[in-house]
C-alpha cells in the first residue's frame, strides 16, 4: 500500500479506538479531527473531504428530522404511542407491537425519520411506565435497517447499488463492444445482462427472511441481551416535585367512554388519579374499572413531567382557572412556567380563584404544590402560601417580565411544555403520506431530464420539511431546533474518511487481501465478499461501503466466470445490515443518546443479530439469484 493508503487507514482505526475508548468526546468531533487530519496529510482534496456535507443523504436526513418533529408537534406521535403502547406494560409487549409496524413502514420509507418518529414515543412510554430506554431502543433501530432490505427505496444503499449497477452495465456494453482479449472483465456471454437494475421488491426476496427472521430473534433473546439501565429512569423522571392537578374532560376528549385503565391513566409513573369529581359526586378511590365520562374533574397528584403529557391530550384542560387558555390558535403562544410565591405577593391568603391571575400576570394556574403537605382540597379552593410552587400556563415574555418582581421568589420555564397543535394532526399526516408517495413513485424516474428534480429523495424530504413549516405543523424555530446537527456532522465526517480510504487506495487493497485465499468457488468468493462487506460497514458509512466495494464485487464475478448479480445483492444487504457498531448505521447512533448505550452494548445484542440474518442471506442469496450465467 502506498503512503497515503497507511496514513488513511490509521487516522480511520485511530477514530474507532476513539469511539470505544472515549469518555466525554463526542463521536462528531472525533469524526472531524479524523477528517481533518487526512486532509491536511494530503491523501483528498478539501473539496473531497467537504463533500459529504452536501451529500444528498445529509440533506435528505436533515429534512426528515424536521418531518418527524411536525409529526411530534401537531401530536400524531402521540396518537400512534397511545394507539400501540396504551396498555402495554412490559419491554416485551412494547417490542411486540411496535416491531411489526417499524418493519412495514421502514420498507417504503428511509428507515431514518421512522426511527426519529418512534423515539420520542418510547421514551414517553418508558417515563410513564418506569422502564430503562435502554431495553427498547435499539431493537427499535435494527428493525428499521432490516425493514429497510425489503424494498428498492427502503434505504439508500439499495438505491446506491442500483445505480451502479445500471451504470456498469452501460460500461460493460461499452467494453465489449471494443472485445478486450484480457484483462479482469471475462466479458462472458449474459454478464451485461446480470447488470440490469433491480425490480421494486427484488431485493426483498432475501431481505424480507432476514427481516422477520432478526426480529423473531429480538423479540425472543435480544432486547434481553440489551442493559437496564435505572440511572436512565431516573433521569427521565428527574424533576419530583409533587403538584395537585385538576383536570376537566372535555366533550371531544377521546378518553370518554374508555374506563381509567384502557385510558391508560392507572400506572402513569410518579402520576395518581385519587378522585374524580362527578356532578357533585365524589368517585374515591378511583378503581382501574371506573368509567370516564364528559365534564368530569379528575384530581391527580404527581410530578410535572407527567402532567405535561397529560395537558398534551386533546380534550383534556386543567380545570384549576377558568382562564385557561384552550383556543389552539391563541394557545400556541402559550407555555408553562413555573413561579414560587413570595412573602411579600399579594397572593398570599387568598385562593386560586380569587387570585385574578390572567388579570394580574396575564396567566392561569394549571397545579400547586407545597412542600410535602397533602392538599385534598379542590384547586380553585386552596389558600396560597408564600413558599408554593404554581405551575402556570403564560406568554412567552412572562419569564423576563416577572423574574425580578417581588411576587415571586424564582421563575423558570417548563422545558418541552410548548402545547400541541392538534388542529394541524392531518395536515402532517398527509404531507408525511405525499413523502412516501412521492420517495415511491421517485424509485420509477430515469436521471436526467425534466423529472431529475422529481427524483431526488433529498428534494423531496426538503418540500415536505418546507410545508410542514409553512402548514404551521410546526414553529420555524422549532424546527432548524430539530435537526440534530451531531448526527449529521458525523455522517458527513464519515462520508470524508470513507473517500480517503477509497482514493488512497486502503480499501481495495485490504479486500483483496482478504478474498484472495478463496481462490475461484464462487460462494467461498460470496462469503468473504459479504464478511468484508459487513466489516467495512461497522467502520465507514453504508453509502460509501457501497460505493466502495462495487467494482470489487463485479470483478470478483468475472474472474471466477459467474454472474454479478449475487454480488451486487450481497453488497446491498451487507452494508445494510449493521448491528455491531454504533457508527455502522446512523439510526444506530440516533439512539446511543437516548438509550444511553454503549458500544459493547452493541456488540452483545448485534452479534448474535449478525449472525443469524447473515446466515439467512448467505444461504438465499445463490438460490435467488445463481451463479451460472
Amino acid at each position: 500500500m502506498s503512503l497515503d493508503a497507511w496514513i488513511s487507514l490509521a487516522v480511520t482505526l485511530a477514530v474507532f479506538v476513539g469511539l470505544q475508548q472515549r469518555r466525554n468526546i463526542p463521536a462528531d468531533l472525533l469524526f472531524l479531527g479524523g477528517l481533518v487530519m487526512v486532509t491536511l496529510c494530503g491523501v483528498i482534496a478539501p473539496r473531497e473531504a467537504l463533500a459529504g456535507f452536501a451529500n444528498p443523504a445529509v440533506v435528505t436526513i436533515g429534512a426528515l428530522f424536521v418531518v418527524a418533529a411536525g409529526l411530534r408537534s401537531t401530536g400524531v406521535l402521540d396518537s400512534i404511542g397511545n394507539l400501540l403502547l396504551g396498555t402495554a406494560k412490559t419491554a416485551g409487549v412494547a417490542m411486540r407491537r411496535v416491531l411489526g409496524v417499524v418493519l412495514g413502514v421502514s420498507a417504503f420509507i428511509n428507515n431514518t425519520p421512522v426511527v426519529a418518529m418512534f423515539v420520542p414515543v418510547l421514551l414517553t412510554w418508558c417515563r410513564r411506565r418506569g422502564l430503562s430506554p435502554s431495553r427498547v431502543l435499539l431493537p427499535v433501530s435494527y428493525v428499521a435497517i432490516m425493514g429497510g432490505t425489503c424494498t428498492l427505496i427502503g434505504t439508500s444503499t439499495n438505491i446506491i447499488v442500483n445505480g451502479l449497477l445500471r451504470e456498469e452495465q452501460e460500461r460493460e456494453a461499452r467494453r465489449i463492444a471494443h472485445a478486450e482479449q484480457q484483462g479482469l472483465y471475462a466479458h462472458l456471454p449474459g454478464f451485461q445482462e446480470q447488470m440490469g437494475s433491480m425490480t421494486l421488491f427484488e431485493i426483498g426476496r432475501v431481505g424480507f427472511a432476514c427481516a422477520v427472521a432478526g426480529s423473531a430473534s429480538l423479540l425472543l433473546i435480544g432486547y434481553r441481551l440489551l442493559p437496564d439501565r435505572t440511572e436512565l429512569v431516573e433521569q427521565l423522571d428527574e424533576q419530583r416535585r409533587e403538584y395537585m392537578v385538576e383536570m376537566l374532560v372535555q366533550p371531544h376528549c377521546r378518553l370518554i367512554g374508555k374506563t381509567v385503565e384502557q385510558a391508560g391513566l392507572r400506572h402513569l409513573r410518579g402520576l395518581y388519579l385519587i378522585e374524580i369529581d362527578r356532578d357533585d359526586d365524589v368517585v374515591t378511590p378511583v378503581t382501574p374499572d371506573d368509567v370516564i365520562r364528559e365534564g368530569d374533574r379528575l384530581i391527580f397528584t404527581g410530578v410535572v413531567s407527567t402532567i405535561l403529557d397529560l395537558v398534551q391530550i386533546p380534550g383534556l384542560v386543567p380545570a384549576a382557572d377558568l382562564t385557561y387558555e384552550i383556543h389552539p390558535k391563541r394557545r400556541m403562544g402559550r407555555h408553562l412556567s413555573e413561579a414560587v410565591v413570595s412573602s411579600s405577593s399579594p397572593l398570599v391568603g387568598t385562593t386560586v380563584r380569587q387570585a385574578n391571575f390572567r388579570r394580574l400576570y396575564n396567566a392561569a394556574v394549571v397545579a400547586v404544590h407545597r412542600n410535602g403537605a397533602q392538599l385534598r382540597r379542590k384547586i380553585g379552593d386552596i389558600v396560597l402560601r408564600a413558599g408554593d410552587t404554581l405551575l402556570l400556563q403564560t406568554r412567552t415574555e412572562f419569564s423576563s417580565a416577572f423574574r425580578n418582581s417581588r411576587d415571586f421568589f424564582l421563575v423558570a420555564d417548563v422545558e418541552g411544555s410548548q402545547p400541541r397543535r392538534h388542529e394541524r394532526a392531518w395536515l402532517a399526516i398527509g404531507l408525511v403520506v405525499g413523502l412516501v408517495v412521492w420517495l415511491f413513485a421517485a424509485s420509477w424516474f430515469q436521471p436526467g431530464g425534466l423529472a431529475e428534480g422529481f427524483a431526488s429523495p433529498a428534494l423531496a424530504a426538503l418540500t415536505i420539511a418546507g410545508l410542514m413549516v409553512l402548514g404551521r405543523c410546526i414553529p420555524a424555530a422549532d424546527a432548524r431546533g430539530a435537526i440534530d446537527l451531531q448526527v449529521l456532522v458525523t455522517i458527513a465526517a464519515a462520508l470524508g474518511l470513507g473517500r480517503a480510504l477509497t482514493e488512497s487506495g486502503a480499501a481495495e487493497a485490504i479486500a483483496h487481501a482478504v478474498v484472495g485465499g478463496a481462490g475461484r468457488n464462487p460462494y467461498l468468493l460470496l462469503v468473504g465478499f459479504y464478511l468484508l462487506t459487513v466489516v467495512f460497514t461497522e467502520l465507514v458509512s453504508n453509502g460509501a461501503v457501497a460505493a466502495m466495494l462495487f467494482p470489487l464485487g463485479v470483478a470478483l464475478a468475472a474472474a471466477a466466470g459467474v454472474s454479478p448479480r449475487p454480488f451486487a445483492m450481497a453488497l446491498a444487504l451487507g452494508a445494510s445490515l449493521s448491528f455491531i457498531t454504533p457508527i455502522g448505521y446512523q439510526t444506530n447512533l440516533m439512539v446511543m443518546g437516548p438509550g444511553g448505550y454503549q458500544p459493547r452494548d452493541y456488540l452483545r445484542a448485534g452479534l448474535p443479530l449478525m449472525v443469524i440474518v447473515g446466515t439467512v442471506a448467505l444461504l438465499m442469496i445463490p438460490r435467488v439469484w445463481p451463479f451460472a450465467l
